[in-house]
């Protein structure tokens, strides 16, 4: 067991939202914003964010690391990025009038697309398509609900295309 190893949860904690310099075995060196370190396995979960990419995710191994060295302290929108990197789609908040936008959006998409759609609830929030699948906010496809798993998939397949070809 390494050094790294014998640490425990609270020193490895003090890294969390720090820019690192990880030596590794094998003379191998991994540069990052460290998110987390697994408190059983030591391993160190690094962030970069190269320009104009999506951000990059490299687990160290906690068995593999010889020594950490601190080289930034992240600032508050550093920690903003850092703390939403794993966040699902669904928790980032919408306003009233997005939600609105978004679920007008998909409506008339549908029925562009000939699929028939209508609006339930007493609010109509709930998009209901075809009588047997129903979508809620934020209207992504994690949101579709339906007995029916064929016409589930299907729905959540176009959603997810209808999704990715907006952005």
């Amino acid at each position: 067991m390494n050094d790294w190893q014998k640490k425990s949860p609270l020193d490895w904690e003090t890294y969390v939202n720090k820019r690192v310099k990880v030596a590794a075995a094998e003379k191998n060196e991994y540069e990052g914003w460290v998110l987390t370190v697994d408190p059983v396995s030591a391993n160190v979960v690094l962030a970069n964010f190269p320009a104009n990419e999506r951000v990059s995710i490299v687990v160290v191994l906690g068995h593999a690391v010889q020594e950490v060295d601190v080289l930034q302290e992240a600032d508050d929108d550093m920690k903003a990025r850092l703390s939403c990197i794993f966040a699902p789609e669904e928790s980032k908040a919408y306003s009233p009038e997005e939600l609105d936008k978004r679920k007008n959006d998909l409506k008339s998409w549908l029925e562009a697309n000939h699929i028939p759609v209508t609006e339930q609830g007493e609010s109509g929030r709930t998009l209901c398509v075809a009588g047997v699948l129903t979508v809620d906010p934020p209207y992504g496809p994690e949101e579709c609900s339906s007995s029916n798993e064929i016409i589930l998939s299907r729905v959540q397949g176009l959603i997810q295309g209808y999704l990715e070809k907006r952005q």
